[in-house]
């Protein structure tokens, strides 16, 4: 059959829909069927299920352009994923173990075809017991987080390249180190016992740290606020604190850290994409359901006598939403709590936060004397927000070369569309004002 010029243009306009389809399935799907797969197969199948799973993906960006997308596109790589790795075991030997989980996986075939293969409640289960897995004490803490990122979160090497401030390579060893650690170690795909839950869970936080972080200010691409992965780092927290395992106060500061600053989500972009300053938001249209959700998480994170860096975080996000203009945020309390969490954290991204504060509170002098006093300043070489904040500063002193002269070097080092369109204002800004 030939097709016609109309015909291509559709099945061309029929791709991009189904594209985009596919990477919403990725990115909020994928993570819960390889947990799923994982159960069924074993932990040490880890990498079929992620395989079966991205070619089921790919079979979806084949074939849905000309036959159309299904009525539940998330049941149909379900049982694509599911059909794939059933064709993997006919093949191999090596599953004499799992029989009867694999029959009762045949077995789901009397399920229509747009339902779902498999209940909420066994996939959140799985998913709880996969992030635990990623971050059991065998494997290296900075390997533990990247894993969870990579299996349950659908992030791309590059994405977790940029969260850990390293390179692509160094994060592929990682990951290929720690699966085989899974591997040798022969994890039970489980929710620890008490004895071992609290080493584990500050694994599992921390992975759901960097995926919100992600989401809330995008390492790269088009858009700065990716909405979608915010919400499913919330998600899974909420999912986290509601179980046993997971009810304990730093979750809790975690999820109303993660509630605090999604509030202001609607207003970080105007309506063109261009990013707006805290300064320049309109705080009427923070949600404040989400805020008075993450006021009660926090409350909730006071009990006991633990003090971590979610908690000193969130008490920094609280002052900003309790703020009911910039000009009256309580600046000092911020500073104290900066204070506080260098304590805890010797990250000079840390400390250049701190330093926007003291700004606030003495001054643009102050804050460059508190950059140039930054630990470790060195590896903040290739990073662009510490050019964007010593431009603003100098710029308050009215520096306008050397505020040139940061903005442009944070231009060229910003990798958000956004971003880069703010920084290029602020370095014209102070060309025109130079040259005037």
């Amino acid at each position: 059959m030939t097709l016609t010029a109309d015909d291509k243009r559709g099945v061309v306009q029929q791709s991009e829909e189904v594209s985009g389809i596919v990477e919403h399935l990725f990115r909020h799907e994928g993570g819960k069927m390889v947990a799923t797969l994982t159960r069924i197969f074993g932990i040490e199948h880890l990498n079929l299920a992620e395989d079966v799973v991205q070619e089921a993906l790919a079979r979806a960006l084949q074939t849905w352009p000309f036959y159309g997308v299904p009525k539940n596109p998330s049941a149909w790589i379900m049982r694509a994923s599911r059909n794939l790795a059933l064709d993997v075991v006919r093949r191999r030997k090596v599953f004499q173990n799992k029989q009867a989980e694999i029959i009762a996986l045949m077995d789901r075939d009397g399920v229509a075809p747009d339902d779902a293969i498999f209940s909420q409640e066994e996939i959140t289960d799985d998913r709880l017991r996969l992030i635990f897995v990623c971050c059991h004490p065998v494997i290296p803490a900075e390997v533990q987080v990247a894993l969870a990122l990579k299996t349950l979160c659908g992030f791309s090497v590059t994405e977790i390249g940029h969260a850990f401030l390293t390179t692509e390579a160094a994060i592929a060893k990682r990951l290929t180190r720690a699966k085989q650690k899974i591997r040798q170690a022969r994890i039970p795909f489980e929710i620890p016992a008490a004895n071992e839950l609290s080493q584990r869970l500050d694994g599992v936080l921390q992975s759901l740290y960097l995926l919100f972080n992600e989401g809330y200010k995008a390492s790269s691409g088009e858009n700065l606020v990716r909405e979608e992965l915010c919400d499913e780092a919330i998600r899974l927290a909420e999912l986290l604190v509601e179980h046993p395992a997971g009810n304990r106060p730093k979750t809790h500061a975690l999820l109303a850290l993660m509630l605090l600053n999604a509030a202001r989500n609607p207003t970080r972009l105007d309506r063109e994409g261009n990013l707006l300053r805290l300064k320049e938001q309109d705080r009427k249209r923070w949600d404040k359901s989400m805020i008075a959700r993450g006021m009660l998480h926090f409350a909730q994170s006071a009990a006991g006598d633990e003090l971590s860096e979610y908690h000193l975080q969130a008490g920094i996000a609280a002052c900003h939403c309790a703020a009911k203009d910039y000009e009256s945020t309580d600046w000092e309390q911020i500073v104290s709590l900066y204070d506080r969490m260098i304590k805890l954290d010797q990250s000079p991204v840390v400390a250049l936060n701190r330093a926007v504060a003291v700004a606030n509170v003495h001054g643009p002098e102050a804050g460059l004397k508190a950059v140039r006093a930054i630990r470790n300043s060195q590896k903040l070489n290739s990073y662009y927000l510490l050019y964007a904040v010593l431009g603003e500063f100098e710029s308050q002193l009215d520096h306008r070369q050397a505020a040139a002269e940061n903005f442009r070097k944070s231009f060229e080092l910003a990798e958000t569309k956004s971003e880069r369109a703010f920084l290029l204002k602020r370095l014209q800004a102070c060309v025109v004002a130079g040259a005037s």
